[in-house]
């Protein structure tokens, strides 16, 4: 039953719950920052930053694109999806080096901004820092990188899905 309904979904549909699904973790991730005071270090900004622009991008799709287009935004959220989950890739592994290991702190985000080269800031938070070491919260054993790097390989997998499959035409629910 439910695996029919799926495929009778509309692409249309399944952007707009890629999109709502994007924007609701970016909600859950300022919970966690604003409620339950996580501060997030450099790759949990990006990883932010991919969620907002899969959220808008689908978005956008599931409201104003026709069919072919919107295989593309299919293939345009497969690669933020990527490049998210290689984010998170590096940050789990971060997560699992020896405390000596890790690259030092840094200072935080805003002033890193007004006083580092630009280019040092954007290696800092693509690289992460000793900040991205530290594992402060887990559900079900599983770090904060762990579930995004679930959520991102979600959204590609959907959204291959989308832009590939056969024969479909968007069907209005």
């Amino acid at each position: 039953m439910l695996l029919s309904m799926i495929k009778r979904m509309s692409s249309r549909r399944f952007h707009g719950v890629v999109g709502l699904a994007a924007f609701v973790l970016l909600g859950v991730a300022f919970y966690m920052e604003y409620q339950m005071g996580l501060e997030p270090c450099p790759l949990c900004m990006l990883q932010r930053i991919v969620f907002f622009f899969i959220g808008l991008v689908s978005i956008f799709s599931a409201l104003t694109a026709n069919e072919k287009r919107r295989q593309w935004f299919s293939v345009t959220v497969v690669v933020l999806s990527l490049m998210g989950a290689a984010l998170s890739i590096r940050h789990l592994y971060l997560q699992h080096l020896p405390v000596d290991d890790l690259p030092a702190c840094m200072p935080g985000l805003s002033y890193m901004i007004s006083a580092f080269p630009w280019q040092s800031v954007a290696r800092a938070m693509i690289m992460g820092t000793g900040d991205c070491g530290e594992v402060v919260w887990t559900f079900l054993g599983v770090s904060i990188p762990g579930w995004t790097l679930v959520m991102f390989a979600l959204m590609a997998i959907v959204n291959v899905w989308i832009a590939f499959r056969s024969g479909k035409q968007d069907v209005k629910h």
